[in-house]
């Protein structure tokens, strides 16, 4: 009985080796020499059997009938197919091990994979299934790979037959055999080197769309997203996008790459398109970029609405990439040849790009030998167009930085134009106010001096301090101006704060009755006689306040308060206090009630008027002088202002005592040359000087006429106006310096007499060597006073 079935069991055994193996060779193991990795396509056939749905019974049935052919390669090329595909191969293991491997085959795109083993003995078969068309979990192994576990007993021979199919995506069956050790170190190096190609890729994206958020460049956030997609595919054929995104598998899953690889195929060409300035320099190529956008969204609306197409869309995607591909190296060349600028770096990262996918391509068509070069040559194309890429972004960055600072340059340079213009400006506009008002008010001033009606009296008093209020406007604008260029000065001289204030209250005094106002004013008997600081400032500062506390209250008092406070050092504070019944101020406008142009922020500028500069000139001299100011305002009931600054006291000594007004105005014979276009400066002067006694009084309309004037007269001193025409003062001044006019005139002493009261005039009247510098209006004490130090 027992030979009987030892005979049995060696026909079968016969049976099967004839049915299964035939002519085919199969792979043998050696127990001297087991293969950490090999390739079994030498020992493999294919057949395609087209749309043919065959079951393993009758494959192995009728395999021979299918015309099956054998591997060429290790990377043989199936094509774009969605035929079924039967694969067969045999192994044998005579050693007295069972062997573990793992067989790696088909791409991991590859829909449909299944693993038919045989037994060639006991004729059992296994299945194993795997392929992207499965939910991830279904696979036979977890792997992104196609991987199956390959058990082969001690004596044992098997067949293998694999069942391959897709949708239209490119087939390939690399066969595979791969010890655990093999495979874990294939896995860990993979690991590495897809790490540093998707971490590099991650990094340039978030750098460059930072980059876009920051510049505003829409070519940073094109780059960007061209990284990130074009990241993404590769992600998608490595198998990550399905195993991470959509394990569930599904339609997205089986289109996801189509989808991705039409999005990252766009942003190239966006991306070359826009960094090339390709509409810029060629509106025919630019078409063509625009053409080949239209197809593209055609091909997506294709795979959207007619799935039984996605053969011919594969193709498609595949033909359009190289579509894009030849526009942006036609671009480049063409601008190359335009002698257009084109960045070396980006034509660089074609290259590769175009290498690593031309390396693909040979690779997917059996044409190179299949490693780990060539299966990654995509990435290792794209990657290092991505670090050229960013090298030439890093460029474009550089460019606009310069394109910046150039520009940053031209307005620099432009701002200080404007400057230049504003300060032009500033200067004449005081000169053209400031000569009329000179001719006003010092006519207004003779005039109420020679009149004795009283009337015609307070008329000209209306008229000298509209002229006063109206120079004060002047005086805020120019000095607004030379706080903004930071060349408002304070002057340190001697000055009666008694004299000033009283000039002030008189002046406040008469408005506010003009306005029905009640004027309270108040003052401490312990002011000092003389102290020391800018007179001037001062007379600014309290007029600007009063002047507010007029303007807006309607009905009403004005109180105007004075006292001081003795200090160490022998100094005194002066505390002044203005206050109102006016319209207040709101709460929420405090803060910025020192601002320049404040009145803008309450509703009070159409009524009362005014330029909104006079507090913030008002806080801006206050500061200068290290003093204090404190405003409290409620709406509807008034405002109060205390200003306290510091000056020094000096003592008054008998000696110092200088009248404010000579009883006599007398040069003692000297002859005083003014130089003057204006006709109303002209009179002004004659009718200050008409009562100095001894004293000659010449007049020249220009330089030239001055300068011509010291040939026929002996001159002592010259009042100069600094702009006229024909010559102006400055050229005037410069010539009688050099000596012009004779060696003996060219020391005379000259007087700049001007209604340019810009600081940079001041400085260049002291440059050119002028003894004095007297703005208009001209007060006549002033005028005598130092006419007769210098002359």
């Amino acid at each position: 009985m027992k030979k009987r079935t030892n005979t049995r069991n060696a026909l079968m055994t016969f049976f099967f080796m004839f049915i299964f193996m035939n002519s085919y060779a199969q792979y043998v193991f050696r127990a001297d020499a087991l293969p950490q990795e090999i390739s079994l396509h030498p020992y493999t056939s294919i057949t395609d059997v087209g749309q043919k749905e065959l079951d393993i019974q009758y494959v192995i049935s009728n395999y021979e009938s299918l015309n099956p052919i054998s591997l060429k390669t290790a990377n043989d090329d199936l094509g774009f197919t969605q035929n079924n595909f039967w694969a067969q191969l045999a192994l044998h293991n005579p050693t007295d091990s069972d062997l573990h491997y793992y067989l790696e085959t088909a791409l991991p795109i590859t829909d449909l994979v299944e693993l038919y083993t045989v037994d060639v003995v006991s004729g059992e078969i296994s299945k194993a299934v795997s392929g992207d068309a499965l939910p991830f979990a279904e696979r036979a192994y977890d792997n992104r790979r196609t991987i199956f576990k390959i058990e082969i007993p001690s004596k044992a021979s098997l067949k293998l037959f694999l069942h391959l199919k897709s949708d239209g995506e490119v087939l390939k069956i690399p066969v595979i055999l791969r010890t655990a050790d093999n495979f874990i170190k294939k896995v860990a190096f993979e690991q590495l080197i897809f790490g540093v190609f998707y971490g590099i890729l991650a990094i340039v994206a978030i750098i460059y769309f930072f980059f876009f958020f920051a510049l505003g460049k829409i070519t940073f956030l094109y780059y960007s997203l061209y990284v990130i997609f074009v990241g993404l595919l590769q992600f998608a054929l490595d198998g990550f996008f399905y195993e991470f995104v959509t394990p569930q598998a599904g339609w997205f899953s089986n289109h996801a790459i189509l989808f991705i690889a039409i999005i990252a195929v766009f942003l190239s060409g966006k991306y070359s398109e826009v960094f090339l300035k390709i509409k810029k320099h060629s509106k025919t190529i630019y078409n063509l970029f625009n053409l080949a956008y239209i197809l593209l969204f055609l091909l997506l609306v294709s795979v959207v609405l007619f799935p039984t197409l996605l053969l011919l869309n594969y193709l498609l995607i595949n033909i359009l990439t190289l579509v894009f591909l030849v526009l942006i190296v036609y671009s480049i060349v063409y601008l190359y040849f335009k002698r257009k600028p084109v960045d070396s770096f980006f034509t660089t990262g074609i290259l590769f790009l175009i290498l690593g996918f031309t390396v693909f391509i040979l690779h997917n068509f059996g044409l190179l030998p299949s490693n780990f070069i060539t299966q990654n040559s995509s990435k290792l194309g794209t990657g290092m167009e991505v670090i050229f890429l960013s090298l030439s972004m890093s460029n474009l960055i550089r460019s606009l930085k310069n394109e910046k600072n150039e520009l940053n340059r031209i307005a620099l340079v432009r701002s200080e134009e404007m400057n230049d213009l504003k300060t032009y400006f500033l200067s004449n506009i005081s000169h053209e106010l400031r000569t009329p008002l000179n001719a006003i008010m010092n006519l207004i001033d003779s005039v109420s001096n020679e009149v004795e009606d009283e009337k015609i009296r307070k008329n000209c008093q209306v008229i000298k301090y509209s002229s006063h209020s109206l120079l004060s406007s002047v005086n805020d604008i120019l000095d607004f101006s030379k706080i903004e260029k930071k060349e408002l000065k304070i002057e340190n001289i001697l000055f009666s704060p008694m004299k000033v204030i009283e000039s002030l209250k008189s002046n406040a005094e008469i408005r506010a009755k003009d306005k029905g106002l009640d004027f309270q004013f108040l003052i401490s008997n312990d002011i000092p006689e003389l102290i020391k600081g800018d007179e001037t400032r001062l007379v600014q500062i309290i007029n600007n306040v009063l002047s507010n506390a007029i303007k807006f209250t309607s009905e009403g008092c004005v109180s105007f308060n004075i006292h001081t406070r003795i200090k160490d050092d022998n100094k005194v504070s002066l505390i002044i206090k203005v206050s109102d019944s006016g319209v207040g101020i709101p709460k929420d406008k405090m803060e910025s009630i020192f601002d320049s142009f404040s009145q803008n922020n309450i509703d009070n500028k159409r009524k009362f008027g005014g330029l909104g500069l006079g507090l913030f000139i008002v806080k801006t001299l206050v500061d200068m002088q290290d003093g204090t100011i404190k405003m409290q305002s409620t709406l509807g009931e008034g405002t109060s202002c205390e200003i306290k600054i510091d000056y020094d006291i000096v003592e008054l000594k008998r000696r110092e005592i200088v009248a404010s007004e000579p009883v006599v105005y007398d040069l003692g014979g000297k002859t005083i040359l003014v130089v003057e276009d204006n006709a109303m400066n002209q009179m002004v002067i004659k009718m200050i000087t008409k009562k100095w006694l001894n004293t000659t009084v010449l007049f020249a309309n220009n330089g030239q006429e001055g300068l011509e004037a010291f040939i026929t007269a002996k001159i002592d001193l010259v009042l100069m106006d600094l702009q006229m025409p024909v010559m102006d003062g400055y050229e005037a001044t410069i010539a009688i310096r050099n000596g012009e006019v004779g060696l003996e005139n060219a020391n005379i002493p000259i007087i700049a007499v001007t209604a340019d009261v810009m600081e940079s005039t001041k400085a260049r009247v002291a440059e050119i060597g002028m003894n004095h510098y007297l703005s208009k209006p001209i007060k006549k004490e002033d005028l005598y006073k130092i006419v007769k130090e210098l002359a």
